[in-house]
């Protein structure tokens, strides 16, 4: 399994956030991950199996997921920073999603 994986829910809406396009990067903005959420909303494999010790952001494409649906949104991306420890077990970072408003915790 992938050291970090992500949910997306649309609160808005009360459903999982299908085809959210989600980008892993580390502390420098170089790629490590990209990938879109499935019907449920996931992605279970983001990423590789173990991320090094450091800094990481996960940028989701809010914006146009809310364009496709056409609902007009105040947070065209949304970017979640993590201090990721490598002997640390999975890392699990859900975004509860609204046009404007968002939240998240560490999941498990």
């Amino acid at each position: 399994m992938s050291h970090l994986t992500t949910h997306v829910l649309d609160g808005s809406r009360g459903l999982p956030a299908a085809g959210v396009t989600v980008r892993l990067t580390d502390g420098e903005g170089v790629l490590v991950a990209e990938g879109s959420t499935d019907a449920d909303g996931r992605i279970p494999d983001f990423g590789p199996d173990r991320l090094p010790t450091g800094t990481y952001h996960v940028t989701f494409g809010t914006g146009a997921y809310f364009a496709d649906a056409g609902v007009p949104t105040l947070y065209p991306s949304v970017t979640i920073t993590i201090a990721v420890d490598a002997d640390a077990a999975h890392y699990h970072v859900p975004l509860l999603l609204s046009p404007f408003a968002y939240s998240t915790y560490r999941g498990s």
